[in-house]
């Protein structure tokens, strides 16, 4: 867009914003149309963002309308530049952006439950953004994906926006260092200075290293299992040891489990255990007052899936009955 977001008369070239992550979209549909993966894959290019996100709120209540099981959004917007406004080069990271609890004044009950016990930081959306960057990292030597405790940057937005609203996890990559002066411009030279959106400021190796990214953890993400069921932890008693329970995920080629849990002040898992296909297991000597836990699901390749966030569980005591007379 140019300086303007309803100016119908200047140029804009949108080079960066958005046609950096439309390529990465087109791309990624042309190669991985090649193969075949257990989910569905969609990839998508829609119109008036800057207008107020039509585009992508249309097709987000839409889809909660129909009760798509949409497991993820990636959103890419602004992944073409890798040199900031002081001119600063940075081409071996992107930002991946995620949201906590969304601004409402309900909040569901699943999300007062994780905040009782301190699992602001482990609901859907950042499960899925610490799924991407441990997929990315794994398959994109030399990226590194900087998760971002937060909705996006301030002062602006992107189309994950609508699929957060509309209940779903959602993120937004972007570039790590941005020039403004190539955002939201019109077209001209001032004192020296080239302002607006064109394609000389896009790095064409970065964009592709962003794809790769996207790639991996799409293809991570679509071949591995659903996120388990009815992961439930047991608060019966005081004790040292931490006990999940759940329930067995819908799909046949799941081979097992992996627990994984971090210290409450650590942003990403720390440690896991494969416990097999069970369906309770006890960690002996960990405690649950000093970790976060969640249960991932395997299938027999090996393919993990998101992380479950596990509920505290307390069964309410039986009333005795009285005799019989």
């Amino acid at each position: 867009m140019p300086s303007s977001p309803v100016d119908p008369n200047q140029d804009a070239p949108g080079a960066n914003d958005d046609a950096s992550g439309t390529a990465v979209s087109m791309e990624l549909a042309c190669v991985m149309s090649k193969y075949r993966f257990d989910a569905t894959l969609v990839f998508m290019a829609v119109a008036g963002e800057e207008q107020g996100l039509i585009g992508s709120e249309g097709w987000a209540k839409d889809a909660k309308a129909k009760g798509l099981d949409i497991a993820g959004m990636l959103d890419n917007d602004i992944v073409g530049n890798s040199r900031g406004l002081d001119g600063r080069v940075e081409r071996g990271r992107v930002r991946l952006f995620a949201s906590g609890i969304l601004p409402e004044k309900t909040l569901p009950d699943d999300v007062v439950a994780a905040l009782r016990t301190g699992g602001e930081n482990d609901l859907p959306t950042r499960q899925l953004a610490r799924f991407v960057k441990a997929a990315a990292e794994r398959h994109v030597p030399g990226m590194k994906v900087d998760v971002m405790w937060r909705r996006d940057r301030f002062l602006r937005g992107g189309d994950h926006f609508s699929f957060l609203d509309a209940g779903y996890a959602a993120v937004r990559f972007t570039e790590p260092s941005e020039n403004w002066h190539q955002q939201h411009q019109d077209v001209r030279m001032v004192d020296g200075v080239q302002y607006g959106d064109l394609p000389e400021f896009v790095d064409f190796a970065y964009v592709a290293d962003v794809a790769r990214v996207n790639g991996a953890a799409l293809a991570a993400l679509a071949l591995g299992p659903s996120v388990p069921r009815e992961v439930l932890m047991e608060n019966i008693r005081l004790e040292p040891d931490t006990t999940l329970r759940w329930s067995r995920n819908p799909e046949p080629g799941v081979a097992g489990y992996r627990i994984v849990w971090r210290s409450t002040t650590a942003a990403d898992w720390e440690h896991f255990r494969d416990v097999g296909d069970v369906t309770r297991q006890t960690l002996g000597g960990i405690s649950k007052d000093d970790h976060q836990f969640g249960l991932q699901a395997y299938d027999r390749d090996g393919n993990l899936s998101v992380a479950a966030y596990p509920r505290p569980y307390r069964p309410l005591p039986v009333a005795p009955t009285a005799p019989a007379k």
